[in-house]
């Protein structure tokens, strides 16, 4: 297996993003975000995950949409800073 370092999707299995995407959004707005059936009509992981893995483009805007919630996260929590503590 090849080092990936800067790849946010490395060693994240669909199964897990499909996951986080309906526990962040929910399956409505999911299927609002990405018009496809496994997400509109009666949708599960199970169901997902056998679309996602025959269907390239559909696999393809899961991802992007997995990336763009990292950093919709990233961007609302509050900033780290890692100054030195004070002095006494």
């Amino acid at each position: 297996m090849t080092a990936q370092p800067g790849n946010p999707l490395h060693g994240v299995t669909l199964e897990a993003i499909v996951t986080s995407l309906a526990d962040h959004y929910g399956w409505e707005e999911l299927g609002q975000r990405i018009n496809i059936r496994c997400f509109t009509s009666e949708p599960s992981v199970a169901s997902s995950l056998k679309f996602l893995r025959k269907t390239p483009w559909a696999r393809e805007k899961v991802e992007s949409l997995y990336l763009f919630m990292l950093r919709e996260i990233k961007r609302a929590s509050p900033p780290v800073h890692n100054f030195p503590p004070p002095r006494p």
